[in-house]
């Protein structure tokens, strides 16, 4: 359990942060920017729930507390260690990549197929979606980055991977079912 009884500890004041390990590193490195762009992505999340309803907003709350656990493990870093650490660490695991690629192809089987790219717009909650998605191809990039630099759990990747893909299809299942999707004309200003 978690205790958070004072918010700042001035231990960051010289540029620099502490990892779930708790060794310190600079802030900008590529592992805190990773999680941070996670928690920017969550941030995102919580702005399509201000829009969101019934299944979906019960959804985008399910994925809201996955991004915490994508967090604490990407904060984590040497998981071959894991076993000498004082408590199990919390890492992502298939079956949370499982849980969205099922709820994927449940949105996805009532939509009809594309024949253009879809714009960023339509509803309020699919035009965050799309911010959404934008952001969580982001923190997918820098995970990407982080396992070739330093290792990070690939189940943590492939859960970002799939992640941006179901706010893709959750955007146009919000859309009316794809029929408010907003599409792209190429050339149309032209």
């Amino acid at each position: 359990m978690v205790v958070l009884n004072k918010i700042y500890t001035r231990t960051g004041d010289k540029g620099e942060t502490a990892l779930g390990d708790g060794s310190r590193v600079p802030k900008p490195s590529l592992r805190v920017e990773t999680y941070g762009t996670v928690d920017e992505t969550n941030a995102t999340v919580g702005l399509a729930r201000l829009h969101a309803e019934g299944e979906m907003d019960a959804r985008l709350a399910a994925i809201q507390n996955d991004l915490f656990d994508l967090g604490a493990d990407l904060c984590r870093p040497a998981m071959e260690k894991d076993g000498e650490a004082p408590y199990t660490p919390l890492r992502m695991v298939a079956s949370q990549v499982d849980r969205l690629e099922a709820e994927i192809d449940a949105m996805n089987a009532n939509l009809a197929p594309l024949r253009s790219f879809v714009l960023p717009g339509g509803s309020a909650v699919a035009t965050y979606l799309h911010l959404c998605r934008t952001v969580s191809r982001r923190a997918e990039r820098l995970a990407v980055a982080l396992m070739a630099d330093e290792g990070c759990n690939p189940e943590a990747v492939r859960y970002l991977n799939r992640l941006s893909d179901w706010f893709f299809v959750a955007s146009r299942a919000a859309n009316d079912g794809g029929a408010g999707d907003v599409l792209w004309v190429p050339g149309q200003n032209r």
